[in-house]
């Protein structure tokens, strides 16, 4: 397993619906950590970890995802605005009407939510 300290990153883009620029500018709404490389560490809403180089890649603890702030079937759009980083078991978890954070970190780990 991989930690945000390890040098070693996996590279694996499944989702496809939008631009490379796009997904820089929305990696770039995450939060900065000190001491971590802003380029390739962030956190999400929630406090998880995320790497920027696992977009899309839901088999990895770091894999992030681009959600909707306001879902698109409550008339959200793909406005950068309405776009977030989010670690992708976060996102999964995300309903309509209910949504708590499903992961967030503790140490160098992303851990369950208690």
């Amino acid at each position: 397993m991989y930690s945000p300290s390890s040098s070693i990153l996996i590279t694996v883009n499944i989702m496809a619906n939008f631009s490379d620029d796009t997904i820089q500018k929305v990696w770039e709404k995450g939060t900065v950590v000190p001491n971590y490389d802003p380029a390739v560490w962030r956190k999400d809403h929630c406090g998880a970890w995320i790497n920027r180089n696992q977009y899309g890649y839901r088999k990895s603890d770091w894999g992030w995802e681009i959600d909707h702030i306001t879902l698109e079937s409550n008339g959200g759009s793909d406005n950068l605005s309405n776009l977030r980083p989010l670690q992708w078991e976060n996102n999964a978890s995300r309903q309509e009407k209910y949504w708590s954070c499903k992961i967030t970190s503790s140490g160098t780990k992303n851990v369950a939510k208690r």
